[in-house]
């Protein structure tokens, strides 16, 4: 709604009226256009003006664009932690869960380089993993930048370990794709097996539980990500110490 390339050419009225309806958003959707015109020290017709910048053909079309946008920014609802990590943990002691680790865990041990990748919130989780791999020994390179020059290099041998939690993040495939063109094998953890990116992974660990986001914003409780990171990293230290 409030566009920055509109906001650059508003005058210092305009400016001014932007900043009072910022501070005071949830009370100017049940204002009067007198009664805002007389809280910012304008006429009605400053305010009419500012409302056709962005496209509104009055106030009360402003009005609703803006009640509008409110509805979308609010903050959902967490969901119980407590709940969905015991559910969470309940399905790592599944067969199913327990095969999926285990394969992921053979190719990456198998690799001669590791990649921890993730964009985003997600690249938080890729570093985290390969400073957690680096403690232990395993070294790992971790791409965080979604522009990362992948063409040039060697992947053959190679490993992936991708995290996204919708798994469809089109700069995420971008990735991908070029991961397979150049040889290298994915490792994708992604809340469920259905997104694109467990499609094309060579092995996928899935951790479903419920996704969560406002408009601006992943909320989806990733702890369970960094209890498989951790798990499969000290399972690939004990294979390295048998060595």
């Amino acid at each position: 709604m409030f566009n920055t390339e509109v906001l650059s050419d508003l005058n210092e009225l305009e400016i001014n009226i932007y900043n009072y309806i910022m501070k005071n958003k949830n009370s100017v959707v049940y204002m009067r256009i007198r009664e805002l015109a007389d809280e910012t020290h304008v006429s009605t017709t400053t305010i009419l003006r500012f409302c056709k910048k962005f496209g509104c053909d009055g106030f009360s079309e402003f009005k609703i664009n803006l009640k509008m946008k409110l509805n979308e920014d609010k903050t959902i609802d967490i969901k119980n932690d407590k709940a969905i990590l015991l559910e969470f943990l309940d399905r790592t002691e599944t067969a199913n869960f327990k095969r999926d680790v285990q394969e992921c865990i053979n190719i990456i041990n198998e690799a001669n380089n590791i990649f921890c990748v993730g964009f985003g919130n997600s690249g938080d989780l890729a570093s985290y993993t390969s400073r957690y791999l680096a403690s232990l020994g395993i070294f790992s390179l971790h791409i965080g930048d979604p522009y990362y020059p992948t063409e040039k290099m060697n992947l053959e041998n190679g490993v992936s370990i991708i995290f996204s939690v919708s798994g469809e993040s089109s700069q995420i495939i971008i990735y991908a794709n070029a991961v397979k063109r150049n040889g290298g094998k994915i490792v994708s953890i992604t809340n469920n097996k259905n997104c694109t990116l467990a499609k094309l992974s060579d092995a996928n660990i899935s951790y479903y539980v419920p996704m969560e986001k406002n408009r601006h914003h992943q909320l989806t409780i990733q702890t369970p990500v960094i209890y498989i990171v951790e798990y499969i990293a000290r399972e690939l230290n004990k294979i390295k110490q048998m060595k």
